[in-house]
């Protein structure tokens, strides 16, 4: 006898998670997990303080940016996400009316906890290159490093990985630089 299949996650599954959760639903599952830990924060909050002003305000760079901290993605059947996302203004020249995002964000960076680090690169990746992001940044707290990569036809390229105290400077923000090591919490 056949296994009956499994119920697929929905939207109203994902609003009855407490506030103090991460929600997502990934490939038809409801996936939850703690709010990010303080190391874990600092590194996020510190990514967009570097990138904000430069590349959403246009403050010593080129602009053109919407960069947003956790939005919620509606990518086919997927919830996700993200820490952080960016969008060129020229994809999404206004914020969309609803909670969430229809539209893919051209880059998207995800920082890494013991309990994410498994579902944000086995799953998570895939997803983001399929529905045509062009660019996901992996930051790891505990190691401190960021690991780069850029979508080629729905498969994710490494780009690069710098360790510590490097100098960032990657795309689609190569027109700053900043080190690396503004991202820990010491």
């Amino acid at each position: 006898m056949a296994e009956p299949a499994e119920r697929q996650a929905t939207y109203e599954d994902l609003l009855q998670v407490p506030a103090h959760f991460v929600a997502e639903i990934v490939n038809g599952r409801l996936v939850t997990h703690p709010r990010p830990a303080p190391r874990h924060l600092q590194a996020s909050s510190s990514l967009g303080g570097e990138l904000n002003g430069p590349f959403d305000k246009g403050r010593g760079g080129p602009g053109g940016w919407r960069i947003l901290d956790e939005p919620e993605l509606h990518l086919g059947p997927h919830i996700l996400v993200p820490d952080l996302a960016g969008w060129r203004r020229t994809r999404m020249p206004k914020l969309p009316e609803t909670a969430w995002f229809e539209l893919a964000p051209d880059w998207v960076c995800e920082v890494l906890s013991p309990r994410t680090a498994a579902g944000d690169r086995t799953e998570k990746l895939p997803i983001y290159a399929k529905y045509g992001v062009a660019y996901t940044w992996l930051i790891d707290p505990q190691l401190r490093t960021l690991e780069a990569f850029k979508n080629n036809a729905g498969k994710w390229r490494l780009l690069t990985t710098l360790n510590d105290q490097e100098r960032v400077s990657l795309p689609p923000f190569d027109a700053i630089a900043f080190n690396l090591s503004l991202l820990w919490a010491d």
